[in-house]
């Protein structure tokens, strides 16, 4: 944002603040409020041969030098708050006596400040941090989900309730830490781009969230000491930028297990004695590990006659830690974060299904404002490859390639 805007966006926020004065402006919760009407109160009897305007025109004056005062009182605040200007002048006069009437500095006013504030940062970055624009909509993101993520029923309701517990936590003592585990295009990245975008408003172009791809960022083993030193290099700097930081490390099975060991540190159990606003850090993990069993869980299921939405958590967690841990020695498993317990839930997507394969066209097809028929999402469906070879029961891409296959469906 220029220089020249922010004197206009000063002077907006004046005028609005002194319209909320006028229009909403009332005492603390159970104080009785002012009088309605122009003015607030009636000067007493007219002397006799006095003039009425002069009288009135006393009663004015008075009730917009209350006001004035208030509306400073309001910018300073305001000032403070965002632009970090006139606090020590706002300090001082908390100390002294003031014009403003004795019902006090109102909370309902004080709502409208702090509403203000988020307005502003809305446009740009209020903070060096980058904190105000963290939002944390808990609610949001387990909506979009349950319409938007089909056949997780077990990742939704861990990711959701681990995500809400943990920010809600008043002092936590370590990271939060999900490794997800799926088949390729059972929604892996796409829930974790969920989680982004509802804590924080730029979602993965946040200043406060870092993606880190195995293949991509750490392609060479023959680097992995400078690997390993760029890591903690960038995690030490977003956790000093941030109080609330996100860090997605696709492909992980494929990290070197040095830089495993090397984030270890930053999710390990720490003091907190003290402090009152601890810093939050989340970590997700996601694998192609354990996708194998995972849809063996699945299928005997089906064979079962059970459905999909009987399979436990529980069960899952047992089979993929027991897979994991059996693993090779430089793989994902022996990094220690199992070993030493810093992984706090194991989250399994389960294989998709053809009528889950169905939704994910429909969901392609409004994304790009496309009409559609159910012949035409069966035909989607159709077009993808199903395993095993006798029951073709699971998309062995999941939604991978939704999005490309509708292409051929249009005019």
């Amino acid at each position: 944002m220029g220089q020249g805007s922010l004197p206009a966006l000063r002077g907006l926020g004046c005028c609005v603040l002194v319209l909320l004065l006028l229009l909403g402006g009332s005492g603390s919760p159970g104080t009785k409020p002012p009088p309605r009407g122009p003015w607030p109160e009636e000067p007493g009897p007219v002397p006799e041969g006095a003039p009425w305007g002069r009288v009135r025109y006393e009663a004015v004056k008075k009730h917009l030098g209350v006001v004035g005062a208030l509306s400073k009182h309001y910018w300073q605040y305001l000032a403070c708050k965002v632009w970090q200007e006139g606090c020590e002048e706002e300090k001082k006069q908390q100390g002294q006596a003031s014009p403003i009437p004795s019902w006090g500095f109102p909370l309902v006013g004080q709502d409208y400040l702090e509403i203000l504030s988020a307005w502003y940062c809305s446009f740009g970055k209020c903070c060096e941090t980058g904190d105000c624009r963290i939002i944390n909509n808990i609610t949001g993101l387990e909506a979009d989900l349950d319409g938007q993520l089909h056949g997780q029923h077990l990742a939704k309701e861990v990711v959701v309730q681990a995500v809400q517990g943990y920010l809600q936590s008043p002092q936590p003592q370590k990271a939060l830490v999900l490794s997800f585990h799926g088949w390729s295009g059972t929604g892996k990245n796409f829930m974790a781009r969920m989680v982004a975008s509802h804590l924080y408003r730029d979602g993965l172009k946040s200043d406060c969230v870092r993606v880190f791809v195995s293949l991509l960022h750490f392609p060479h083993h023959n680097y992995v000491d400078s690997y390993k030193a760029q890591l903690q290099r960038q995690i030490s700097e977003t956790l000093q930028r941030c109080r609330q930081a996100l860090f997605i490390f696709d492909e992980a099975e494929k990290l070197h297990s040095s830089l495993l060991d090397a984030i270890k540190p930053f999710m390990a159990q720490h003091d907190s004695k003290g402090q009152a606003d601890q810093q939050r850090s989340i970590f997700l993990f996601l694998s192609n590990l354990g996708g194998n069993t995972i849809n063996e869980v699945a299928l005997d299921f089906w064979r079962a006659g059970r459905a999909r939405e009987e399979i436990s958590l529980e069960l899952l967690e047992q089979r993929l830690r027991l897979e994991l841990q059996e693993a090779a020695v430089n793989s994902y498993a022996h990094s220690h974060l199992l070993r030493e317990n810093l992984i706090d839930f194991m989250v399994p997507f389960l294989p998709l299904e053809y009528q889950h394969v169905k939704l994910c066209a429909r969901d392609a097809f409004l994304a790009r404002g496309l009409p559609y028929t159910e012949t035409t999402l069966d035909e989607v469906a159709q077009m993808m490859v199903f395993v095993p070879k006798e029951e073709k029961l699971f998309s062995a891409q999941g939604c991978k390639s939704v999005p490309q296959r509708i292409n051929y469906f249009l005019p």
